[in-house]
């Protein structure tokens, strides 16, 4: 299943970044909604919060990834009919927790206390070395 074609029960989102291995973007299984690890990887493969001087000094921005993995959640939830506010758990996976600061500031300004349960880790790494942050999430939304 390719873009909308499936709405009800979930697959690839037309306009993200093609998952890295044969899974969808997201699934529904019941009244839940399943979103796969999401990334700031845009469709081109590009990946926002990560750029490179004339020098080819990198910089890497937590508070951009975050955003923009926050972000791409919503599209993907709105493609099953479903939105942040239907989030209930979410597994943020940090390359260092050093950027923990970073990631949390921005993560408070979609959630509060009475938003989803949260998980946040270390991991070694992310599928790209520019990658700071991947976050899995689960929804609710009631069986049509």
């Amino acid at each position: 299943m390719t873009g909308r074609d499936d709405a009800a029960t979930g697959g690839l989102v037309a306009g993200k970044a093609t998952p890295r291995g044969r899974f969808p973007h997201v699934k529904v299984a019941g009244g839940f909604v399943y979103v796969s690890g999401t990334s700031s990887r845009r469709p081109d493969n590009t990946i926002a919060g990560a750029t490179a001087d004339t020098m080819g000094t990198t910089s890497l921005d937590i508070r951009v990834q975050t955003r923009v993995v926050i972000e791409n959640i919503r599209d993907i939830l709105h493609s099953v009919g479903a939105d942040l506010t239907d989030l209930v758990q979410v597994t943020s996976f940090l390359v260092n927790m050093n950027d923990f600061g970073g990631y949390n500031e921005v993560y408070a300004e979609y959630f509060n206390e009475t938003g989803p349960t949260r998980t946040t880790v270390a991991v070694h790494q992310l599928p790209h070395p520019h990658l700071l942050i991947e976050i899995q999430a689960v929804a609710w939304r009631p069986p049509r």
